[in-house]
């Protein structure tokens, strides 16, 4: 049995502007046409692959943060938004290396998600292992299906 991968027809674009952004040695999501001088400046350099995963439970967010520190990631709920934040710092330069190619990128990252209505923002609770953010948010009771037994008379 194979499993079914939900196509994503911008993905194809996505890749191509990384590829473009790599040849003229930009990070992508640096820089907006739409965005004012000022937002441009405070955009995130770049932002980390997620997974949404939602069960009768709750919802759980998976974000790939390879080689960042705990202490380098920031997980905030306000007003019905889930913010995940934080750096990849970028490796020092040492007198006796030189870099051939660098594709992974460094910097600040951003990535912010509307809280469903089903789920409570009180129930947030993250953990971090093996370079996976998990973000996991409660579904509230009443969203929860409940099960009702049949009785025969």
């Amino acid at each position: 049995m194979t499993a079914l991968t939900r196509w994503n027809p911008f993905k194809e674009m996505e890749e191509l502007q990384r590829r473009l952004a790599s040849v003229f040695d930009l990070a992508p999501y640096r820089r907006s046409a739409l965005a004012t001088d000022e937002e441009n400046m405070t955009q995130p350099e770049w932002a980390p692959a997620v997974d949404i995963i939602e069960d009768d439970k709750e919802y759980l967010i998976k974000v790939e943060l390879p080689e960042i520190q705990k202490d380098d990631v920031k997980v905030t709920v306000e007003g019905g938004t889930l913010s995940i934040s934080g750096e990849r710092k970028a490796e020092k330069e040492e007198k006796n290396r030189k870099f051939h190619r660098v594709e992974r990128f460094y910097g600040r990252f951003e990535r912010s998600f509307s809280i469903p209505d089903d789920a409570e923002e009180s129930g947030v609770r993250a953990e971090f292992k093996d370079g996976v953010l998990r973000v996991h948010l409660a579904k509230s009771e009443k969203a929860r299906p409940k099960q009702i037994e049949v009785k025969v008379n």
